[in-house]
């Protein structure tokens, strides 16, 4: 039965909403979700996740990491093209079974879906939230689709969805470079042996994923037309050409294609709503900061929320307690934003200078373990990255 007012309603059920309703399944707040696609499209979404070993920790504060099939990544081997300079980094030098995993993000939602039915929190599936409209003490959501009708909350987490760049209070800059997402595989064991390749059209990431790689190669889009116009064979030759003799692939999936933004709003909170994951940032896949970020920000309002409900007259949509939530996060969004926009415009430039100049700071953060580790911890945890 659909209730009529709620304290907190989600907007997306994904791996963000989700988690979102996990964090709190527990603070006595009444809590549904709303999500505009079926719940079997959540589960079979094709994109891949890369997994920080923080985001390993705040799975199993949410109770779901034993349920997850994650391949674990062990070395990260970080490198360009056509100059150079390399580094690594080795989970074995900070005491760590892995310095992340790589999953499936309808793995994910899907072992997290089974844990909020189990917490017996309604989802609204195939139900899209037309319009949220504040109101004296709360705010008013109009569904529409598989349930329809007016949900009272008193607080609205927007958790899905893209970011639009005519919403207000929005940066964008667009990279000018389309992502190709495909999964490849190695003729040999991949040993948890992560690649990060510079090049000068822009990164390529391979990242183990089973038995098999999950590749993110960015290039400039009129490349992206061309390459999507390969056949298999040569387009796992063109990935050959930029990972060099590194590693040997022997065949290449399907070809998915993402435009690449950095979008974000300077303030992710708003009259009694909350903005959350890429309804409050789209980030550049360099580094695989974006659903890491997200789930420290989602760690984040949960805390907050449960620090205030030990309070007396307690209104989790409070404008001073949501705003407590935004400043707490600040540091650790804008430098996580900052740190990964810094990376793409300094390794996307084939200057001759800065090619030398990125490859003596490769040397360096090989050579200098107080530089690497701080690369590394500031990848693992944000802004915790240096105690």
């Amino acid at each position: 039965m659909q209730p009529d007012r709620v304290d907190l309603l989600i907007v997306g059920a994904g791996p963000v909403g989700l988690a979102l309703a996990l964090a709190l399944r527990d603070s006595g707040l009444r809590i549904a979700l709303a999500d505009a696609r079926p719940r079997e499209a959540v589960a079979a979404d094709p994109r891949v996740l890369a997994l920080a070993h923080g985001t390993r920790l705040g799975l199993e504060r949410l109770g779901v990491w034993k349920a997850l099939t994650a391949t674990p990544i062990e070395t990260i081997h970080v490198s360009q093209q056509g100059g150079f300079g390399r580094s690594m980094l080795r989970a074995t030098d900070y005491g760590l079974p892995a310095l992340g995993y790589v999953a499936s993000a309808g793995a994910l939602a899907g072992v997290m879906r089974a844990a909020v039915d189990a917490a017996g929190i309604p989802v609204f599936d195939s139900t899209q939230v037309g319009a949220l409209t504040p109101t004296a003490d709360g705010i008013t959501a109009t569904l529409v689709g598989a349930t329809e009708g007016r949900l009272d909350a008193r607080l609205a987490a927007c958790a899905e969805g893209s970011l639009q760049s005519d919403a207000g209070d929005v940066v964008e800059h667009d990279y000018g470079q389309h992502a190709l997402i495909s999964v490849a595989t190695p003729a040999a064991p991949h040993r948890q042996l992560a690649f990060e390749r510079f090049t000068a059209d822009g990164p390529l990431a391979l990242l183990p994923y089973g038995r098999d790689y999950a590749v993110v190669h960015v290039t400039p889009p009129a490349r992206a037309d061309a390459l999507l116009a390969l056949d298999t064979a040569a387009y796992r030759q063109v990935l050959q050409d930029r990972i060099g003799d590194r590693v040997h692939l022997t065949a290449v999936g399907e070809r998915l294609r993402y435009p690449l933004l950095l979008r974000y709003r300077r303030n992710p909170v708003g009259e009694r709503t909350v903005w959350l994951g890429n309804a409050a940032q789209t980030l550049h896949p360099v580094a695989g900061q974006g659903f890491n970020l997200a789930l420290r920000d989602v760690c984040g309002l949960a805390d907050t929320l449960l620090d205030a409900a030990r309070q007396p007259g307690f209104d989790p949509g409070a404008p001073a307690l949501i705003a407590e939530h935004a400043r707490r996060r600040r540091l650790d969004r804008f430098g996580t934003i900052r740190f990964t926009d810094g990376l793409v415009r300094l390794f996307s430039n084939d200057l001759a200078p800065l090619r030398h100049a990125r490859g003596a700071g490769l040397f360096l953060l090989d050579v200098c373990p107080p530089l690497r580790h701080f690369v590394a911890r500031r990848m693992m945890f944000g802004a915790r990255a240096w105690p």
